[in-house]
């Protein structure tokens, strides 16, 4: 079976709180791009193994949670053996949910090629077992996204006439890195609106709270943002924990802007 897990991009970013548990209430409007990776899973008589090409992360097999995925169905349905083959286009430590999109397709398939029948439901609660973005991928439609992922309300946003393009520079942010700086702040604009206000409106009401600390530590992205505006994006913001930044056209962006970078170019 083959499936083509895809990226997402943050609309606006808001830390409400931290919590006992160690994780960060988060408030963010999801949104999924068609940058895809490719993931294919055979049955197999023999161990389960992972061949991953591509952009590919120097992770250990057992630790990689594409193979966590598996395990996750495998004890809980007993599930036989297979071979996974991801070949990974979506950078890794980008802010644009890669891993996330590779082990909820991963739940998504095994539960197709195994005829387990289960619910979006189940597949979400299994998903959040695996992290706080995946069980987006689940639905992968336009959602405002909270608590630490497990609160999920769709909205009605449609950006199917603008274009995107995803800037990734030679900067790997960790999870723990990002949220180790942030400072905890309160913004004023409810995303549940972002689907009622123009893009033309979006800069200035809309924010990712990581982008402010990431702008001063990180050259490259002050660079990229001010190139993006310079060619006429509408609503430039780093996605997720970083360090990918987007830009919106309303028109086919310029190509090569950013030659030195991964840089992908594609229709909402």
């Amino acid at each position: 079976m083959i499936v083509f897990p895809n990226a997402k991009i943050n609309l606006g970013l808001n830390i409400i709180s931290k919590r006992d548990d160690g994780f960060h209430n988060l408030r963010s409007l999801f949104y999924p791009v068609n940058l895809y990776d490719v993931l294919e899973i055979l049955p197999s008589d023999e161990e389960t193994s992972i061949i991953i090409t591509g952009d590919d992360p120097d992770v250990d097999q057992r630790n990689n949670i594409v193979y966590k995925a598996w395990k996750i169905i495998h004890e809980k349905f007993k599930i036989g053996q297979v071979n996974i083959f991801l070949h990974k286009i979506i950078p890794h430590s980008a802010g644009l949910g890669g891993g996330s999109s590779n082990a909820t397709f991963t739940l998504i398939a095994l539960n197709k090629m195994f005829n387990l029948n289960l619910s979006n439901k189940q597949l979400f609660d299994l998903s959040m077992i695996l992290g706080s973005d995946c069980g987006f991928f689940v639905y992968n439609k336009p959602a405002i996204v909270e608590g630490r992922g497990e609160i999920i309300t769709p909205v009605k946003l449609d950006l199917k006439n603008y274009f995107i393009i995803l800037v990734k520079p030679n900067v790997n942010i960790a999870t723990a890195e990002a949220f180790n700086k942030i400072n905890i702040e309160k913004n004023n604009f409810d995303l549940i609106n972002l689907q009622n206000l123009p893009v033309q409106k979006w800069k200035g009401n809309i924010e990712n709270d990581f982008e402010d600390t990431f702008l001063k530590k990180y050259p490259e992205l002050n660079y990229i943002k001010d190139i993006l505006y310079q060619k006429g994006a509408i609503y430039c913001s780093l996605t997720g924990s970083g360090s990918s930044f987007y830009g919106i056209f309303n028109k086919f962006p310029e190509k090569n802007l950013f030659p030195e970078y991964f840089t992908w170019i594609g229709k909402l």
